[in-house]
């Protein structure tokens, strides 16, 4: 009789935080997990990256923010939130008592604002990291991204770092002429890991009344449309960098995910999937697992960065 292969190991470390498996829901489309619990053990999944936080509460952009997309979606919800100390009292509690590996997403107009952020999220209870949105316009500096220059980047970094001893992994924008340089800045100033990639910028127009969709004119691309893009810039990165990578875009299926995880990528997130299946992230838990089995594959570090050449 063939003896049945052991189950594979899933768990990985991503940049200190500790992960059951390799699989993430990405800020902004995963809530505070309360609101999937109907369909998916939100503990069971490998962090659950909560929705962007911010100094104080937003009330985010007008309507309509949203739209769909042939192969994906456009949104510009605008940072909608309750503010910082509405998560640490009403959300955070909640999830350290379910045991959700949670993944805090902080997001601010100036240096200062990201630093008092890490500052308050600090010694809470519950929080394994901190994941920083750098695509929010510098006001200092005419509103320019952070996320677009590798200066701006590092000082982010920098600044983050020396309020926190989280792990830190800086959300990188897809908008940038040079992605690797901005994968170095942010490794020179001490992240982590790193999470990759942001929503490309998009729009569209509606023919009939001939104007922008969206009230605020752009909106951010997600979806499978961008895979590509997001698994190209995943393996330029990888070649380029000694921290582990948080690589996501377009996840739609188990087989997308190990693409990026033979890309380079330690662990993935899932995004706009999980608004067309709200179980994805552990039927995908669960595909790579099947695939490790029935490849006799003990633990993920055998194939990650496979596909490099």
């Amino acid at each position: 009789m063939t003896q049945a292969y052991p189950s594979p190991d899933l768990s990985v470390n991503l940049g200190g935080i500790q992960m059951a498996n390799p699989v993430a829901v990405a800020s902004g489309t995963f809530g505070y997990g309360q609101e999937y619990e109907k369909f998916v053990d939100i503990a069971a999944i490998g962090a659950l990256i909560v929705k962007g936080t911010t100094l104080t509460a937003r009330p985010g952009n007008p309507n309509p923010r949203i739209v769909e997309t042939p192969a994906g979606m456009l949104n510009a919800i605008g940072l909608e939130n309750p503010g910082v100390d509405v998560f640490l009292d009403e959300y955070l509690p909640y999830l350290h008592a379910k045991n959700v590996t949670v993944i805090a997403n902080i997001a601010g107009n100036s240096i200062e604002e990201y630093a008092a952020l890490a500052a308050r999220l600090e010694g809470q209870e519950g929080i394994a990291g901190i994941e920083l949105n750098i695509s929010c316009p510098n006001v200092k500096q005419g509103g320019l991204q952070f996320g677009t220059d590798p200066d701006t980047v590092y000082q982010v970094v920098k600044t983050v770092k020396g309020e926190t001893g989280l792990p830190v992994l800086p959300k990188l924008s897809p908008n940038v002429t040079d992605i690797v340089a901005i994968a170095r800045a942010a490794e020179a100033a001490g992240a982590d890991a790193l999470s990759m990639i942001n929503t490309l910028m998009g729009m569209a127009i509606s023919v009939q009344e001939r104007q922008p969709v969206l009230a605020n004119v752009f909106g951010g691309l997600s979806g499978p449309a961008i895979k590509p893009v997001a698994l190209r810039m995943v393996y330029q990165v990888y070649q380029e960098v000694g921290i582990p990578i948080l690589g996501g875009g377009g996840i739609m299926c188990c087989e997308d995910a190990l693409e990026f995880i033979m890309a380079g990528a330690t662990a993935v997130s899932i995004g706009t999937g999980n608004f067309v299946h709200p179980r994805l992230a552990l039927d995908i838990v669960q595909g790579i697992s099947d695939y490790m089995q029935a490849h006799e594959i003990e633990h993920l570090q055998a194939i990650k960065g496979c596909a490099v050449r």
